[in-house]
């Protein structure tokens, strides 16, 4: 049977290598593998559950469709659209807003981290943003979305909602419950400056990450200059439980061969620091530097991009608004 992907990235600038690695790079693979349609969202409506600067958005929006297309997605094989050129997806979420559970919502783990100590001044979008994200896969009737640790929350929420619409309305299947996709061998990219966090663009000092449009400078320079500790390479896994720093170059190391975090571990086991960090950086320039360019490359030409947009935004509305329509003749509308 074939599978039918949908998954999305919010276009908010500065996309860096745990984007890459904790998505993008699967995104390429999954774009390769036959019997499988995949459609690439860049989802500009989830972006502004918080404040954007307008010139900056559509920026940002231009930026990720760019860096789809420098990292070997196929503009021509797949669909790659923004999310507010299809109005099926905000009446969607309008319309599962009212299948949706307060009590459902209200265990999200991810609103109380982003949302923080005062939650009243977070914005509804905020809130309810999974419903949105619900509407963006059900309406596609995706078979599988690829999904990190934080989301599957949110993939199970799509799902409940999916399986009340379809007995509500005594409509089975209707409302497709997707499958999470997730990565056998992927390490959660962390800050290059402590290891506790996740890698982050909100992060203040960019020595703590690799930008997708860092040059090759810029990517020598950081991990020379990323954290590590005083001892060895370690020789066991166990090591890593406190050497947080070393299990996350480990981690890099081994998202970017497609290795276990155990083979990494055994190939530099005892080595120096300086000697692992030559063999990363290698691998990072053969990876990052010439998507790096492309994206910058692809950038000069606007039109190019917009062109790319609309046609996925083409594509994608013919069969989202097929199936509000549906939607609406079972609501009775």
């Amino acid at each position: 049977m074939s599978k039918k992907i949908f998954s999305g990235v919010q276009p908010t600038g500065n996309l860096h290598l745990g984007n890459y690695l904790g998505a993008i790079k699967n995104f390429v693979e999954l774009s390769k593998e036959i019997d499988t349609n995949c459609i690439f969202c860049v989802v500009d409506l989830h972006a502004i559950t918080i404040k954007q600067d307008p010139k900056e958005l559509k920026n940002n929006i231009r930026e990720t469709a760019a860096t789809f297309v420098a990292s070997g997605i196929d503009p021509k094989k797949n669909i790659i659209f923004n999310q507010s050129g299809v109005p099926a997806h905000a009446e969607g979420a309008w319309i599962l807003s009212c299948i949706a559970r307060m009590g459902w919502l209200n265990r999200m783990t991810q609103f109380k981290e982003k949302a923080g100590n005062d939650k009243e001044k977070a914005s509804i979008g905020l809130y309810s943003y999974p419903v949105l994200m619900a509407a963006d896969i059900l309406l596609y009737d995706a078979t599988h979305v690829p999904v990190g640790d934080d989301q599957r929350q949110h993939l199970e929420l799509c799902r409940d909602i999916a399986q009340k619409f379809n007995n509500d309305f005594n409509v089975k299947n209707f409302l497709r419950a997707p499958e999470p996709l997730i990565q056998k061998e992927f390490s959660r990219i962390m800050s290059l400056k402590d290891g506790s966090k996740k890698m982050s663009k909100s992060e203040i000092s960019d020595l703590s990450r690799i930008n997708l449009t860092d040059d090759k400078d810029q990517i020598i320079n950081k991990i020379k200059k990323a954290k590590t500790d005083t001892m060895p390479m370690p020789s066991d896994a166990n090591e890593l439980k406190k050497r947080l720093e070393a299990k996350n170059l480990l981690g890099i190391y081994s998202s970017l061969t497609n290795s276990s975090l155990q083979n990494s571990i055994e190939v530099f086991a005892g080595k120096n620091f300086s000697e692992f960090k030559e063999k990363l950086v290698e691998l990072l320039l053969s990876e990052i530097d010439p998507i790096s360019k492309e994206i910058k490359k692809l950038l000069q030409d606007k039109s190019y991009l917009d062109k790319i947009l609309l046609d996925g935004v083409e594509k994608a509305d013919l069969i989202a608004s097929k199936k509000i329509e549906s939607i609406k003749k079972i609501l009775g509308f």
